[in-house]
């Protein structure tokens, strides 16, 4: 096998049409029940049992195993992990990217750090497919990968943060904003991959405007857009809509979050992956 891109599930992709594909999965734990974010969870229905949850919960990254069955046999290998800052992803993959050319000299693992999740990793995974399919070398992807990242961003909308609280993802003062009175959290992923909070809306529809202005702010300008929801297809959609108002022609995708996304997301919640002019 030559080429082929590697991704945690953060990224909520499980195959890829035109490539060689493959997804390590993390674990969302809690003392009655353990989900692996699979293609075979169904993280919708995960979501709504974790709504009536009153217990710890947390997550677990893929083992280095993980990866390299992943990696299965591949000779050059594009592997991107969910933000370090936020997951032992990255860590684990680094190892697991040792030890497989430790054992295959004439082999190589290009590790990628998103700085992010979900959607933005998505736009990534795209792009190496695009570089992969025009026939570049490795070394040629590596380098062009590095400069696209600096050209995508994600923005969240989120409902609840409990989760991202509980987990220390951030701060119970913060989380207390979300869900109060209609309030909607607007965030974005750092540029040092740390969630950091932009605002708040009240009610969707003032959120999903902001959203749209934010995006404008930080350098959209008609470029490809990712949206994934967890249980909110109608705000996804209208978000959409308003996209599309502001540029005719731009490629916008709606798809659902899977698991690790959807347990940070929590119900209500939407990540917005976008290219910078």
């Amino acid at each position: 096998m030559g080429m082929k891109i590697v991704a945690d599930s953060s990224a909520d992709m499980h195959e890829f049409a035109g490539v060689a594909f493959a997804s390590a999965p993390l674990k969302i734990i809690t003392a009655e029940k353990e989900y692996v974010d699979d293609a075979a969870l169904d993280a919708a229905q995960m979501a709504t049992e974790l709504l009536a949850y009153k217990g710890k919960s947390s997550t677990s990254c893929p083992n280095t195993e993980d990866w390299l069955r992943a990696f299965g046999d591949a000779e050059e290998i594009f592997c991107v992990t969910i933000t370090s800052s936020l997951s032992g992803s990255y860590n684990s993959a680094c190892l697991a990217k040792a030890k497989y050319e430790e054992t295959h000299p004439d082999r190589r693992v290009f590790v990628i750090d998103s700085l992010s999740a979900g959607t933005e990793l998505r736009l990534i995974i795209e792009k190496l497919a695009e570089l992969i399919g025009e026939g570049r070398d490795f070394d040629a992807i590596c380098k062009a990968i590095t400069k696209y990242q600096q050209k995508t961003g994600l923005l969240f909308m989120l409902e609840s943060m409990k989760n991202l609280a509980n987990n220390g993802r951030v701060s119970p003062v913060v989380a207390k904003m979300a869900g109060i009175l209609g309030i909607r959290a607007i965030g974005k992923a750092s540029d040092k991959g740390t969630l950091e909070m932009l605002g708040k809306a009240r009610g969707e529809k003032r959120a999903l405007e902001t959203i749209v202005e934010q995006m404008k702010a930080l350098g959209w300008a008609g470029g490809k857009v990712r949206i994934a929801h967890c249980l909110n297809e109608g705000a996804a959609k209208a978000l959409k809509e308003q996209i599309q108002s502001a540029f005719k022609s731009v490629n916008v995708q709606i798809c659902k979050c899977g698991g690790l996304c959807s347990f940070y997301a929590e119900k209500g919640g939407m990540l917005i992956g976008f290219e910078k002019a």
